[in-house]
């Protein structure tokens, strides 16, 4: 096996080690009778600040990354996600995106693996929705330039606003999630950061927990007045397994638009263990 090889089965290996281990304190967790009825936590699940602990391990392949087109990306996602109460009226929900990544031939004739850079969000969010149903958030986000290695981050540390509003009527949710970092420190070999994030999403569950959706991850670079924009069709089903709910979730990727490295295509695979209060 390659050294690159080498490195992508244990990264995958620490992914289903990760899960596992959820896995089995979310059947601790369960013993105690903190359940949940199957057709709210399908609703939640598609809210990104809703009052429930869900932990995805999120697995995206993309191929035809690269200056010549010939690079593969591999980034698992691990992305909890923990409302915190604040009063009776009030959450601050913590987003964490931690992302593992091994690539090949994205630097020509290089490989790399380990840790990318940390985005965190804090959305401070009202519990119940407010007037016509409209769920929102608004707070911080921070980059931390936690990458391991050249090339798998901007090594810089960010800050900058993030927000969500969207809303929930009819096993239909509808909404968009948006923030924008700017860099305030870091190496300076490096490029500055000033980005914008877009994610709009839309999806329908039905009665048997199967939600279908897509959603764009679009960001733009102030810095090289570049769109990045892939679109993620996706369908999921909930399930328990021994007590413990999950989400499955499988989707293509396709790249609308991009500077010139940016893959053309993908598949996004993700299992998402709930912890209902």
């Amino acid at each position: 096996m390659s050294a690159g090889g080498g490195r992508l089965a244990r990264v995958v290996a620490i992914a289903l080690a990760s899960v596992v281990a959820t896995a089995a304190a979310g059947r601790a967790a369960d013993a105690t009778g903190d359940t949940a009825d199957s057709a709210e936590l399908a609703k939640k699940l598609q809210n990104p600040i809703a009052d429930l602990i869900s932990v995805p391990f999120q697995s995206n392949f993309e191929w035809g990354a690269g200056p010549q087109s010939d690079g593969f990306n591999y980034t698992l996602n691990f992305q909890p996600v923990i409302p915190i109460p604040l009063t009776e009226d009030w959450n601050v929900i913590s987003r964490t995106i931690i992302p593992v990544i091994h690539q090949d031939d994205l630097v020509p004739g290089t490989s790399q693996g380990g840790m990318g850079d940390i985005v965190q969000s804090f959305f401070f969010s009202p519990r119940k929705p407010g007037p016509a149903g409209l769920i929102w958030g608004v707070g911080p986000v921070l980059l931390l330039p936690t990458s391991t290695e050249d090339f798998l981050g901007a090594q810089k540390f960010g800050m900058g606003p993030t927000g969500v509003v969207l809303r929930q009527h009819s096993g239909w949710t509808y909404g968009l999630l948006f923030n924008h970092l700017v860099s305030i420190g870091g190496t300076r070999s490096t490029s500055d950061v000033n980005a914008t994030f877009l994610q709009p999403f839309l999806s329908y569950t039905t009665k048997t927990y199967t939600t279908f959706g897509v959603n764009t991850e679009s960001t733009y670079d102030w810095e090289n007045s570049k769109w990045t924009v892939p679109l993620n069709p996706f369908v999921s089903q909930l399930v328990k397994l021994g007590g413990q709910p999950v989400s499955f979730l499988l989707g293509p990727k396709w790249y609308a638009e991009g500077p010139t490295a940016a893959p053309d295509w993908g598949l996004r695979f993700a299992v998402t263990l709930l912890f209902p209060r």
